[in-house]
């Protein structure tokens, strides 16, 4: 069974920018693709972005060109870059492995912005 442990959540003003970090404890070259979700109080769980096995990367809308997903394979680490907060991406952002059919979450990381 993978583990995953998101880091470097926080309070950020409107407009700053935090670097999100989901550590494997599985090479990350064994999943197919693993994807960040955040969850907002009082609402449903939403994709945010993904990075595919090959590298390819792609984002929900509302991110897009404010987040950046990278990874790095030796550290086992897939970052979240998020640039440009808004008081609306207040969440716990969660990261998501995908392995053969099943797939595994961490625990998540609290993101609030303050306007």
């Amino acid at each position: 069974q993978v583990q995953l442990v998101e880091s470097g959540g926080g309070l950020v003003q409107f407009g700053g920018s935090l670097r999100l970090s989901c550590t494997s404890s599985m090479s990350l070259l064994s999943f197919k693709v693993v994807a960040w979700y955040r969850q907002a109080p009082g609402k449903e769980r939403e994709f945010v972005g993904r990075v595919i096995a090959n590298g390819i990367t792609d984002y929900a809308d509302s991110v897009k060109g404010r987040f950046t997903i990278s990874r790095d394979i030796a550290k086992k680490t897939v970052y979240l870059q998020m640039d440009n907060l808004k008081p609306e991406d207040t969440a716990v952002y969660y990261c998501r492995a995908f392995l053969g059919e099943g797939s595994s979450w961490g625990r998540g990381t609290q993101v609030t912005v303050s306007s």
